[in-house]
C-alpha cells in the first residue's frame, strides 16, 4: 500500500458544523489519512480541524496524508489546476498528498443556462451538491463534455511536476479503464491508487485483483455498506458471528476484512466513538475461514450506481469490472 496509511477517515456526506469535530477526534485517535473531495463541500471544515491538530502541536503536515479529488466539471486541461488550487484553498494546504481523478466521466463545465439536477436525486451519491456540479439536459442526464480521462491525467500530472501535489490516482475506473491508462504513451506518473465501492455485498474481487497486479493500490470507500439503502451489512448474520467470535464490533470486522486483502479503507463516521472504534483494527486477525466465509457473501451489489451519467461515454459500470 507504499505511504498510504492502511486505514482513513471518509467525509462523504459528513454533516456540515460536525466534520471539524470529527476530524479533531480522529487525529487524537490515530489517523493521520484523510479522504476528502470537492464535491462534499466541506473541506473547508477538514482543513479546520487539521489546523487545530497542527497548532495544538498534537501532529505535523508532514506526518498527514490529506487526498481530494478532481470532480467531473473540472476535466478541461486548463481547469484541474483551478479545481485543485479551489481544494487546497478550501482546505488552507500548500499541498495534497494525493489527487484523485473521481470519475473518468468528464462533464461540460459550469454555464448558468443549463438546467441543474434538484438535490433529491442525488440521495444515490452525493448530499450537498454545488449549483453547478451536475448539469443536466430536460431529461434529467449528465451533460457530457469532450473530454478524454488521458488528456486530464497528463494535467493530473502537471499538478505534480509543479508540487501542488505528491500522487495522483483514480475513482472508480474499470479495469479496462485502467488498462488504457497505465497503457498510455509517455506516461510520467502512473496512478497510486483506484478508488471504488468495496464490502462484502460487492468484494470487487477481480478488479482488485486486476489493481494489485498492475502494481495499483486499492482504496475501498464504503466499506461498510449504506443502511440508507436498506442495505445493512451490520446486521448480517455471518458478519455478526465473525464479530462474536472476535469480541470486535461489527464494523471492526468489515474494516480488518479490507485491511488482510491489502485494501485501504476509508470508513466514514462524525460520531467519537465509532471514529476511534474504526481504527481499533491491528490487534486482531480474521481466519481464513473468516475471510472465505465474508467473501461467500457477495452479491455484486453496487450501491454507488450514478444512473444519471449512464448516458456517458465513459461510464465504467457497464461492464462486469
Amino acid at each position: 500500500m507504499g505511504d498510504i496509511p492502511a486505514v482513513g477517515l471518509g467525509t462523504w456526506k459528513a454533516a456540515p458544523g460536525k466534520v471539524t469535530e470529527a476530524v479533531k477526534v480522529a487525529i487524537d485517535a490515530g489517523y493521520r489519512h484523510f479522504d476528502c473531495a470537492y464535491l462534499y463541500h466541506n473541506e473547508h471544515e477538514v482543513g479546520a480541524g487539521i489546523r487545530y491538530k497542527i497548532q495544538e502541536g498534537v501532529v505535523r503536515r508532514e506526518d498527514l496524508f490529506i487526498a481530494s479529488k478532481l470532480w467531473c466539471t473540472w476535466h478541461t486541461k486548463p481547469l484541474v489546476r483551478t479545481a485543485c488550487c479551489r481544494s487546497l484553498k478550501a482546505l488552507k494546504l500548500k499541498y495534497l498528498d494525493l489527487y484523485l481523478m473521481h470519475w473518468p466521466m468528464g462533464f461540460k463545465p459550469p454555464h448558468p443556462a443549463w438546467i441543474m439536477i434538484p438535490s433529491k436525486l442525488l440521495s444515490f451519491c452525493f448530499s450537498h451538491p454545488g449549483v453547478y456540479d451536475l448539469p443536466v439536459d430536460c431529461t434529467n442526464m449528465v451533460i457530457p463534455s469532450d473530454t478524454d480521462f488521458l488528456d486530464t491525467w497528463e494535467a493530473m500530472e502537471d499538478l505534480v511536476s509543479s508540487g501542488l501535489v505528491k500522487n495522483i490516482g483514480v475513482s472508480n475506473f474499470n479495469h479496462e479503464q485502467l488498462e488504457r491508462l497505465l497503457n498510455k504513451p509517455e506516461l510520467r506518473f502512473k496512478p497510486v491508487t483506484n478508488q471504488i465501492e468495496c464490502h462484502p455485498y460487492l468484494n470487487q474481487k477481480n478488479l482488485i485483483s486486476f489493481c494489485q497486479s498492475r502494481g495499483v493500490s486499492v482504496t475501498a470507500y464504503r466499506p461498510l455498506g449504506g443502511s440508507s439503502e436498506g442495505v445493512d451489512l451490520m446486521d448480517d448474520p455471518v458478519i455478526q458471528r465473525i464479530a462474536k467470535e472476535h469480541n470486535k464490533s461489527p464494523a471492526q470486522i468489515l474494516i480488518r476484512f479490507q485491511i488482510q486483502r491489502n485494501v485501504i479503507v476509508i470508513p466514514k463516521s462524525i460520531t467519537p466513538g465509532r471514529i476511534k472504534e474504526n481504527i481499533q483494527v491491528f490487534d486482531f486477525e480474521l481466519t481464513q475461514h473468516n475471510m472465505n466465509s465474508i467473501l461467500s457473501l457477495d452479491r455484486n451489489l453496487r450501491l454507488a450506481t450514478f444512473p444519471i451519467s449512464k448516458n456517458h461515454k465513459d461510464y465504467p459500470f457497464h461492464i462486469e469490472y
